[in-house]
This record gives C-alpha cells, structure tokens and sequence, in this order.
C-alpha cells in the first residue's frame, strides 16, 4: 500500500511515457514525467477491464482542491459501492453530470445567462454588460438557484423588494423589464409557462425621472456664453465648452471627437455610426452622423488645431494625447464658473439648444432639430428622409444658432419671435 510520503515523491523517468504506483483495492496513481499525478480505479465489468479517473492527486496540507491519497480511498470505496449495485460508475457519474447541467440550464440563472448568450450579439456592448452586472448583483444571488418555474410573482417580488428599499427605483423598473425577457424566453423554450414579471408592473413606488439640469431661458444662456468666453482654464476645455452650445451633440461624442472626423473646409462634421447611440446593428450597418459646422464652430476648431491638431482626439486628455478629455471636464469647468449641478450640466447643453430654438426662434421645424439631436425616426424611411431632404435645412439651422447665441453673448436686446 501507498503512504503519502511515497505519492509525494513519486516521479518518471524521461524515458518512459508513465508509472503507475499501486495502492490496494484496484487504486492506482499515475506519474508522467511532466510531473503530473492522477488517481484512477481499476475494475471489471461484464468481463471487461474499464479504469476510472478519480482526479488529480494533491499532498496533504496543500491549498489546491484535489485528491490526497486519504480522499482517493474514499472515492475508490465509493465507486465500488456503486459498482456492487450491479450499476457502472462510470456511466453513473456521467447520469448525474449531465443531469446536474440540465437541472442548472433551468435555473432562472440558467435560463438567464442563456437569453443573454442568445440576444446579446444584437445590442450593444455597454447595454449587454450592464443587463449582465445587474442580474448578477441584485437577482442571482436569490433567485439564481431556483427552477425558473417556481420563481413566482411573490418570489420575484420580494427580490425586487430588496432593490426598492435601498432606493434604487429605476433598478427596480430595470429589473423586472430583464426578468420578464427572461420568463418570456423561458417560455418560448419550454422551461416555464408564465411570466410572472408582467403582474408587477404597478407594485412599486414609481420612479420620478429628473431631467438633466439646463440653462433654458435666453437670459441666462446670454450669461453661460459670457462666461465660456470669459473662461481662464485650459484652452481646449473653452473650446469644448463653446462647441458644446454650438453643436449640442451627446457630451461623450464632444469629448471622444477625433479631427480625422472634421473637415473644416466643408464645414461638416462626421461622427462614425460606431461612436453613436445606438443598438449594436446600428452600430455596425448605420449612417453617419453629419453634423454641419457654423461659421463660428469652424473658427473655434481651427483656433484649437495648432494645440491638438497633430494627434487624434480635438480634445485631449492632459495626462495623454492616448485617450480623449476626462467626461467630467466640461462638468467640472462648469462648477468652476459657478453652475451647480442642479443648474447645468455637460448634457444640459443639448436641452438648452432644443428648448431655446423650438420657443425663441421662428421657422425652424421641430423634425430638424431632433434629426440634428440624433434623436432616430420612425418609420422604414425616416433615416433616409433626415439625411436627404433634411440636410440642407439642418445646415441653416445650425448657423441660425450659432449667430442667435452670438446676440446673446454679446447682450443684444433678443425677444421670442416664434408666432404665436
């Protein structure tokens, strides 16, 4: 019989393709000159000779989860139970593996992380991480383990419950729209009837959406541009200011902008599909954004092109030319200026623009503004229509703006002359 300190020691020579330390009871241990160490059993079925690997041998006190020569006794005398069963072992312990991975793929975990496998080639990659994070901070931990068939409404609801108090009510909402994917998926597999996420629809506290803070009267725009053209900071943090009010783009797209993206000779700007909004087909097979440059955002950038132009980002971070300007610059500059976050913020500048223009300014179609947002429009033929028969009006709309900001900056006497 073997002892530890004989599995300890035990090696192969370079010449030979195994050892084989025999223990008592049909258990071996198999060396390779690698130095890897495997427990198998030996015995005999139907008269026939068949070998079962029990598993990786490991010495006494180790911290690596595998098999001393104490644990391989036992799964040997195991196995042999088994065996007198008149049952074989091996083909048991395959029974039981892939029943376990069946009774597992019918877990609302299981059922989970299959949807998402399934459905997450289409969205986004931000949108795909984060309905994954979610799942496993606040719904696994205590519905994972359960069949995806008894997680019932007061099951559900009481997991959600746990989210509600802490005061997260839009992941609560959140919650139960992945649930319900998850049940309604489960569904059309066969793994449960029911989705009992559709009866929690008014069980919550309802959430209150706040708007992201803006400046919106013309007067205090008037001041905001005063203060962007007054600001001491860093050059290229004053240009991102200004070209924020000018182009009223996503704060992510105004930071991450690259000059490969601008053509100052024709006044356009043309941000790649891939860096928008958008759903991961969007993504891969949508238009660009064109975004047309006023006469005062050209100057702005050419201003700025000696400083930044000779690498990749408009605005660079100031650590490395690597990576664009930090997203809480524009934020931070405008708490420098004295605008808490309650009265404006980096995205506040896209709402300013669209309520300022549809209240004080006359003739501008409210379907321009948002094609100029890159806020998508219905229908089959709406993306086809914004970039044709829209883009001559947008360009308008854009040096409207521009100069009407410019009568505010410099305090004209502006009064709303949209008709009545």
């Amino acid at each position: 019989m073997l002892t530890d300190a004989d599995c300890r020691n035990a090696s192969c020579p370079a010449d030979k393709r195994r050892v084989r330390k025999v223990d008592s009871g049909g258990l071996y241990l198999e060396v390779t000159p690698n130095g890897a160490k495997r427990w198998f059993w030996k015995y005999r079925t139907a008269d026939k000779l068949r070998v079962m690997a029990l598993g990786h041998y490991t010495k006494p006190g180790s911290a690596k989860v595998e098999m001393t020569l104490k644990a391989a006794r036992l799964a040997r005398d195991e196995a042999r139970r088994v065996h007198q069963t008149g049952a074989d072992p091996i083909q048991k312990r395959l029974i039981a593996k892939v029943t376990e991975q069946a009774s597992a793929a019918l877990t609302f975990e299981g059922v989970a992380r299959e949807f998402h496998q399934a459905k997450a080639g289409g969205w986004s990659d931000a949108h795909a991480n984060q309905w994954l994070r979610c799942c496993e901070k606040d719904l696994f931990p205590w519905l994972g383990s359960l069949p995806l068939r008894d997680v019932t409404a007061p099951v559900l609801l009481a997991t959600l419950r746990k989210v509600e108090a802490r005061g997260a009510l839009q992941m609560v909402s959140d919650l139960r729209g992945f649930s319900s994917q998850v049940f309604k998926y489960g569904i059309q597999t066969g793994k449960c009837e029911s989705n009992p996420a559709r009866e929690l629809t008014d069980a919550f506290k309802r959430h209150t959406v706040k708007h992201m803070a803006a400046v919106l009267s013309p007067a205090r725009a008037g001041e905001l541009l005063r203060g962007i053209a007054s600001y001491q900071g860093m050059p290229a943090t004053r240009a991102a200011l200004l070209l924020s009010a000018l182009l009223f783009q996503r704060p992510g797209n105004i930071r991450a902008l690259e000059w490969a993206w601008v053509d100052l000779d024709g006044c356009m700007l043309t941000i790649p599909a891939e860096a928008m909004k958008r759903t991961k087909g969007g993504k891969l097979n949508g238009r660009p954004h064109l975004v047309p440059l006023a006469r005062q955002a050209v100057e702005a950038l050419r201003d700025l092109q000696p400083l930044t132009g000779h690498g990749r980002y408009v605005f660079p971070s100031i650590r490395t030319g690597e990576k664009p300007m930090s997203e809480n610059t524009v934020n931070a500059a405008l708490r420098g200026m004295g605008y808490s976050g309650d009265d404006m913020t980096a995205h506040g500048f896209r709402a300013m623009a669209r309520t300022i223009m549809v209240e004080n300014i006359a003739g501008i179609d409210p379907d321009v503004i948002e094609a100029q947002l890159a806020h998508g429009k219905a229908g089959p033929l709406g993306g086809a229509y914004d970039r044709a028969e829209y883009m001559v009006k947008r360009c308008e709309l854009m040096q409207t703006w521009a100069d009407y900001l410019d009568r505010l900056r410099i305090g004209a006497n502006v009064v709303q002359i949209k008709a009545a």
